[in-house]
């Protein structure tokens, strides 16, 4: 391949390598973004899941389809040596929040510096950003066919929703590794060593209908009832511990002259300690009609389906060595905590090193300005490679 990263591999000859590959890198992330691939659709994930296993294909990774029938195949990509004595795993995703048809009213497109487009930011340049990095260690010889060391690199297909079917396969990847590097965005400029843990719940609450006119007393609304149990749930939130309960949707009634008999609420829940997941969970399932709901019924569903990935020795251990890396190039890392969840949370709940946030700098994730600055596509590719040489390097 051209333009070799000398084998020594110091952080300025990573820069200026990651430098040489920045358009091309754009280039296909670009194609990435076309190929748009929102996480119900799963025609759509498996079209732009093939591009990245062409293109790891082409660099000699192995590639191993996880099949799947309802979401998009989950994509495993192996470099380096199947005989591996240590591995490293590199976690991103290819869904994305945007419906088919997004790209008619926002177009992939770079205007002043700025690479615009739907899943550009989150995450598909930091998809592109992970195989341009083991592409530099290849073309070093760093990374070979016989050392003894593996990248794997796990192409998620329902992270925006959840991970529903990705997860056990992510865990069980995790276990034969040492270190796990996410490439979600960075958090400003920074990378993350703690996210908070989500959860989701609905309640449901059924009531009597009756005509509000004619029959008002007869009737047990349903709409009130639940009113009152959105102000309990509420008062649950205890920003000093990190807790925040939301209720975000809601819906009920059928109209204005009758006394509604059903409600429901969809209430998102973030915690920040481990040991907050059972407590929530028990405080749902505790949950009844109040005093003043006579005759209501409620039912209550779902639970935290992602353990926060709390501060450890490890993840910060991992910070510290991307902070020395990047001191190289004169930039000042700083270390970050987010209340926003990634598949990061489920590897560092397992014990392993995790450190997230290694995708590129931009703004507007899931919204209509999203953005990926382009002049920070080379320093944190060179940073990725970097961390990685030094797991190659302990192998």
């Amino acid at each position: 391949m051209a333009n070799p990263v000398p084998i020594s591999l110091p952080m300025r000859a990573l820069l200026a390598g990651a430098r040489r590959k920045q358009a091309e890198l754009v280039d296909f992330t670009r194609t990435l973004v076309r190929a748009e691939s929102p996480s119900e659709n799963k025609a759509a994930v498996d079209q732009c899941m093939s591009l990245a296993a062409d293109r790891a294909q082409s660099l000699g990774g192995r590639v191993r389809r996880h099949r799947q029938r309802l979401f998009g195949d989950v994509v495993e990509l192996r470099f380096g040596s199947p005989k591996a004595t240590t591995r490293s795993l590199l976690l991103g995703h290819l869904d994305t929040v945007w419906p088919l048809g997004t790209l008619r009213t926002m177009p992939c497109r770079v205007v002043d510096g700025r690479l615009h487009g739907p899943g550009t930011l989150d995450m598909k340049v930091g998809v592109a950003m992970a195989l341009s990095a083991v592409e530099m260690l290849i073309e070093s010889e760093c990374l070979k066919q016989g050392g003894s060391h593996e990248i794997i690199f796990l192409l998620n297909s329902e992270e925006e929703i959840g991970s529903p079917v990705s997860r056990p396969i992510t865990e069980a990847l995790a276990r034969e590794c040492t270190s796990v590097y996410v490439l979600e965005p960075a958090q400003g400029l920074a990378l993350k060593t703690s996210r908070k843990g989500t959860g989701n719940w609905r309640m449901e609450v059924t009531g009597r209908a009756a005509h509000s006119g004619v029959d008002f007393t007869e009737g047990r609304s349903a709409v009130r009832e639940l009113a009152r149990l959105i102000e309990q749930v509420s008062e649950w939130t205890n920003l000093e511990r990190g807790v925040t309960v939301n209720v975000g949707v809601v819906g009920g009634g059928s109209k204005t002259n009758v006394i509604p008999a059903e409600a429901w609420a969809e209430v998102d829940v973030r915690i920040a300690r481990r040991a907050d997941g059972p407590r929530m969970e028990r405080r749902f399932c505790a949950l009844k009609p109040t005093r003043l709901g006579k005759d209501c019924s409620l039912a209550i569903s779902g639970g935290i389906n992602r353990p926060p990935m709390e501060r450890s020795r490890g993840g910060v251990r991992l910070f510290r060595r991307a902070q020395s890396l990047a001191a190289q190039l004169d930039w000042n890392l700083a270390e970050a905590a987010t209340g926003g969840a990634s598949d990061g949370n489920f590897t560092a709940a397992l014990g392993i090193p995790t450190l997230d946030g290694l995708g590129a700098v931009g703004q507007g994730a899931h919204a209509a300005h999203e953005h990926v600055l382009i002049d920070s596509i080379a320093p944190r590719t060179a940073l990725l490679a970097g961390l990685l040489v030094g797991e190659i390097d302990r192998s």
